[in-house]
Formats: C-alpha cells, structure tokens, sequence
C-alpha cells in the first residue's frame, strides 16, 4: 500500500494472528502453571494477551507475587490486580445515580447467560467482575474469563445507556474520536448503499428471486460492518439484520426479508446526530467471533457461489455479483479469519466500492476511468499479500492468471473461487 493510505481500520479486531513467539508465549505459561509457578504464568499469560501492534494492554508487576493490569476492549478498559491469593478484574459500565428496577432486571437476564463474570454495584457505578484464586487461575481459565468480562461490557455499556435514560457513560477517556470528515463519508454511502439495495430489490419479483434478494440484504449488513464499523446500537441492528435471516422459525424466506428490509429502512432514517456518536476507535483484545478451519471457508464461499449461475441466466448480473461478494463477506462476518484473507477482503472491497475508498482518501486505483479494472493494480496487491505472508502460509498461491475481467459477475466469482481453494496451512502445522 502507499505510505500515505489512511490509517483506517476495517473489520473487526481479530487476536488469532499472533506471531509465532505469542503462541509459544501460551504454551509457556502453561507449562509454567502445570509447575504450580502460578504468578510465573500469570505474568507470562499476560505477555501472551499482549498485542504491541495494538497497545491493547499495560501489566506492571509489583514484586514476585503482585501486579496490577488494564484490558482494553472497544469503549471498556478492564482493570485488574493479583497477589498471592486471588485474581481480581473488573469494568465500569455505566454510573446508576438511583436505583432502577427495569436495569436490575436486564442485568439479572444477563447474568444467567454468564459462565465467569458478573454484574455488581460500587456505589452508584454499575460494574462486571471476574475473579479466581491463584491455585486455579490456569491460562484457559482466564483467557475466557477476561474474554466474557470484556466483550460483554463492551457490548452492554452502549446498549444500557442508550435503554435506560436513568444510566450515565463513564470511563470512556481511552475512546479516540474519527475525524468529521471520514464521518461524513461514512453516512453518505452508508445511506447510499441501503438506497441503492432496496432499489434493487423493488426492481424484482420479490418470491422468485427471494434467495437472491436474501443474500443482496445480508452482504448490505456484512458491507456497512465491515466497512464503516460501526459500534453500539448500529452495531447490534446489523446482528438483528442477520439473526433475522438465520433464525430457525421455518418462516417463507420472503417474509424474512420484508422484516430485514424494514429494519434497514429504519436504519436510513437515522440522522446525522443520530448516526455519529457510534463511529470512533478504540484498542481491542479479544474477538468477538472465533476461528473455524478454513474447509469452512471454503464450503460457505463454494456454497454461495453455486446459485450465480441461475442469476446471471436470469439476466439478475447485479445480484449475480453481489452473491459472489455474500459468500466470502460472510465468512468476514461470522470467523475471525487469518489475515491474509483479510487482507483479500480488503482488497476485493476496493475494487468493488472504489468510490467509497476514494472519497476515504486513498490513493491506489483498482477500478480505470470507464470503469474496467486495472489488472496492473490488482495483481500488484495479491502479489504483495502472498509475499508478505509466505513466512507463515508458504502454501497459499492465489493463481492470478485464473481471474476474469469481463464484468463485475466474472470478477467476483473468479476472486472469490480463488480464496475458497487456497491453501492456509501454517508453516508449524
């Protein structure tokens, strides 16, 4: 990429790419705990859950026995400390300044749904605390631990205050803002996005093309996720958007897509004010979703990809194509994928949304004037993504010469064939 590509993160934060010295960083710890060196694992658990790239955590051992620790997670900063005997975490997330029945009752909900964590009071700070003895504090116990302590704070804390006009925010100090100008950009095409799909979909039969207009709905969702990031109450629209979809309640497809396109109509009638307070960056520490083999991959990509045909018969290309981008956003959405893949993701964004990027500020061009593609530009990019990544995945060989320049429809079909074949055996395996 230029040096002067904008630092702007897509997607969401995903902690299964750690170098090799990380990992060998967990077996350390425990083979250290296995030694009852307890405070020994600890410390090196943390070095572990370290991400420098990230600045995602501070742990300052006090002596042998002690230390203290900060967790970044999103618009949540867990703090903790250790002694000889216990392990203690916590995260504020909202201040209660009175007492509420309707909160108590969500968070008792909650609660049930929690294995390591739970909710408590401080005074007037509504608070989530983890805890273990030393004895017993192994590294599994509290990478998940701290893991449901964090991303279900992170998730919560925007969602209460949005709920209960009783809660007010605390401890956001950490949250960097965006720039008003990316904000901006980022309202015009998500606005433009949700506009141009249900265009799309009005201009169809809306039961025999309900499986294509399902997949053009769902890749909306995974797009605005991944290419605006939003946090909060956009974010967990977009979960419902999906959850619609995916629930087993043996609705018509078509009737789950008018509830989906219903919840995106209301999602385009949300203002700028209403739309702002949930773009910013933060630090993160643990995904929200988790890795799967990359057979998964594959098969959800393969399997999208077997209707194109029937699309592109039916004179459907624009759907055609956009099934193409489902398959392979899906799994963007659902794992948290090796980064090379991201980073083919990333790329195959900015050849389909080239404006998007463009008004972002970046500089390479992946689309020409009159809308064909710079085959120069693209190849350049898959070249320097399988170099970059050798090290690791000596066996992935993206085959360029494979890739189809005629449309939008042969593009996304044959990149995305590509991904699905590809080989991400490590090179420790």
């Amino acid at each position: 990429m230029d040096e002067t590509t904008p630092a702007i993160r897509f997607g969401r934060y995903s902690d299964n790419n750690k170098p090799v010295e990380k990992v060998a960083k967990w077996n350390e710890a425990d083979a250290l705990f296995k030694e009852k060196k307890y405070h020994q694992s600890i410390r090196t658990f943390f070095d572990y859950l370290t991400d420098d790239a990230e600045g995602n955590l501070v742990h300052q051992p006090d002596g042998d026995t002690a230390g203290t620790f900060l967790i970044y997670q999103g618009s949540q900063v867990v703090r903790g400390r250790y002694d000889a005997e216990k392990l203690e975490a916590s995260t504020v997330l909202a201040r209660m300044p009175q007492p509420s029945v309707p909160v108590m009752r969500r968070l008792l909900e909650i609660n049930f749904k929690l294995y390591y964590s739970s909710f408590a009071l401080d005074g007037e700070k509504l608070c989530m605390l983890f805890s273990s003895d030393i004895e017993t504090a192994n590294p599994s116990k509290l990478y998940y631990g701290l893991k449901e302590l964090a991303t279900r704070a992170d998730k919560q804390d925007d969602l209460l205050v949005q709920d209960f006009t009783t809660l007010q925010a605390m401890d956001k100090d950490h949250v960097l803002g965006i720039p008003e100008e990316e904000k901006e950009v980022k309202y015009k095409w998500f606005q433009k996005w949700i506009r141009e799909t249900l265009e799309l979909i009005e201009g169809v039969d809306a039961d025999k093309y309900s499986g294509g207009i399902a997949y053009v709905l769902l890749a909306l969702a995974y797009r605005i996720d991944f290419l605006i990031v939003p946090e909060g109450k956009l974010l967990l629209d977009l979960e419902r958007i999906v959850e619609t979809y995916f629930r087993k309640d043996n609705r018509p497809v078509p009737e789950k897509n008018g509830e989906m396109i219903e919840c995106f109509q209301k999602m385009a009638g949300r203002t700028r004010e209403q739309f702002m307070p949930y773009l910013f960056r933060s630090r993160y520490t643990f995904a929200i979703v988790s890795p799967q083999s990359y057979k998964s991959v594959g098969d959800a990509i393969y399997n999208a990809n077997q209707n194109i045909n029937w699309y592109k018969e039916n004179k459907q290309a624009r759907i055609a194509a956009l099934i193409a981008e489902y398959g392979f956003a899906y799994c963007q959405f659902t794992y948290s994928l090796p980064r090379p893949i991201t980073e083919f993701f990333i790329l195959f964004m900015q050849v389909s949304y080239s404006g998007y990027f463009n008004d972002l500020g970046y500089n390479i061009k992946f689309t020409n004037e009159d809308g064909t593609y710079n085959q120069e530009a693209i190849t350049a990019e898959i070249a320097r993504i399988q170099d970059a990544w050798k090290g690791k995945y000596g066996e992935m060989k993206f085959r360029t010469d494979r890739l189809k320049w005629d449309n939008a429809v042969a593009f996304n079909q044959s990149f995305t064939n590509e991904i699905e074949s590809l080989n991400m055996e490590t090179a420790n395996q």
